[in-house]
């Protein structure tokens, strides 16, 4: 899902490229390949959304029960599986792993028009489906991450992530509504059948970069232990800077995700807006994080990326409390859009620059394991908040409960790192003589930041 410089080449600058040169960035012939391949797969994604839950109940008459468990426990059962996969990946070269994950859940999600076309579909089929596509996003997601890690040097890596989060935003601006007139067209399986070929085509552009890719770390013990499944969470947690970070994130997302459902049933059942009102709510806003994300590097190279990284998480954290206050008709629209739109700008700027910040700041040997248990906390957390709030939308109705999780995400910039310290990651400098009379020491780079490279 990301990439770099071309292979085999230094890992210095890129032919053509000056630091601080932003017009005409260029990351090499094998981030195209990659980055194409993520636009083709976050399409295929974004097509085919909501297209489980639509499935459940046009086809197999699923009813909310059955459609919550396909959203709360496939993702939660699919981030168990993944926990020992993280540990896996580490010690493999990426980009088969990466390759191998886009075939796995190609291949799953076929299983389900061809179960649709033989009569046999069910319910379970759907949930083990989005468990095993769960647990393979997840993996994919940390051998990504590591791979990018050895394909760009550090100050090319908020230029990539960038245009991930933009083409991301790009895809959820256009691939809902193509997928509804494909729906309506072609049947409600037309959209897994889409999603399915865009991971087929990602996993032939993933194979298509060429290069050849530096060995993976060998692996100290012959067997993996069951403390090892752990390793993950213990460089977070011993890190002062990665562990509220990871706090922060997993907390904000919860909460914004635990409200949709609630969302959902407030707008289009007591407030009476129709289904193309509710869509455009959420599909309009998405324009912020085009914006947003276009914006990360400039505000980054004009006010340093720790003032960024905390400004832009404070700034996201403001906006869900006003979805309380929403009302019936066109005021009520313009609120909704107006709070996604907030809400989606300072994602867009917070997104790019808190995936480098985090790649930054791991060690080139841990990245794997680390994103792993921070993807496998995400989707827990959100999966077990959704349940929570499912329950309080029902004690203390939609609005309140709403409300209270905005209440809530106002605490979460508390979590954000006050300060850039020393990366735990980089090895303690030798001690050497203390300077002479007349002497003066170098100065260290600013952490966070790469020395300027002559």
């Amino acid at each position: 899902m990301r990439s770099g410089h071309r292979l085999g080449e230094p890992r210095g600058h890129l032919p053509g490229h000056r630091p601080g040169h932003l017009p005409g960035h260029r990351l090499g012939r094998s981030f195209g390949w990659l980055w194409g391949a993520y636009g083709t797969s976050a399409l295929g994604t974004w097509l085919a959304f909501g297209a489980f839950p639509l499935i459940a109940v046009q086809v197999l008459h699923a009813g909310p029960a059955e459609v919550a468990a396909l959203a709360s426990v496939g993702a939660a059962v699919g981030a168990v599986v993944a926990v020992p996969l993280g540990p896996w990946v580490e010690f493999r070269r990426k980009r088969p792993v990466l390759i191998a994950m886009d075939l796995v859940r190609c291949a799953a999600l076929l299983t389900i028009p061809a179960a649709f076309a033989c009569g046999v579909l069910t319910f379970l089929q759907l949930l083990l489906v989005s468990v095993v596509v769960a647990a393979a996003d997840i993996t994919f997601r940390a051998a990504s991450g590591a791979y990018l890690k050895t394909l760009l040097p550090a100050e090319d890596l908020l230029v990539a992530n960038a245009r991930f989060e933009s083409t991301t935003w790009t895809t959820t601006i256009i691939g809902p509504p193509l997928g509804g007139a494909a729906i309506g067209l072609l049947g409600p399986v037309a959209t897994v059948v889409a999603d399915a070929v865009s991971y087929l085509l990602s996993a032939l552009g993933l194979r298509a970069m060429g290069g050849q890719e530096p060995p993976a770390e060998p692996r100290q013990a012959a067997r993996m232990r069951a403390g090892d499944l752990l390793d993950g969470w213990r460089y977070i947690l011993a890190d002062p800077t990665l562990r509220p970070l990871f706090f922060n994130t997993a907390l904000f997302n919860g909460l914004v995700m635990a409200t949709q459902p609630l969302l959902t049933v407030l707008m289009l059942g007591p407030l009476g807006f129709a289904p193309w009102q509710y869509g455009l709510a959420f599909a309009a806003p998405a324009i912020g994080g085009l914006l947003g994300s276009r914006l990360a590097r400039p505000l980054v190279t004009r006010f340093g990326q720790h003032r960024i990284l905390a400004g832009s998480g404070a700034l996201r954290a403001i906006w869900p409390v006003g979805l309380a206050f929403l009302g019936p008709g066109t005021g009520g629209l313009l609120l909704v859009m107006g709070v996604e739109l907030g809400l989606i700008f300072c994602c867009g700027v917070f997104n790019p620059v808190y995936a480098t910040y985090r790649l930054q700041r791991t060690a080139a040997d841990r990245v794997a394991r680390t994103l792993s248990a921070w993807a496998v906390t995400t989707k827990a957390s959100t999966a077990l908040l959704t349940a929570v709030w499912g329950v309080l939308g029902g004690l203390l109705g939609p609005r309140t409960a709403i409300g209270l999780a905005g209440v809530l995400l106002l605490a979460t910039p508390l979590l954000l790192p006050r300060r850039t310290v020393a990366r735990l990651s980089e090895p303690e400098p030798e001690p050497g003589p203390e300077p002479g009379p007349g002497q003066e020491t170098r100065p260290e780079p600013e952490p966070g930041r790469p020395p300027n490279r002559g």
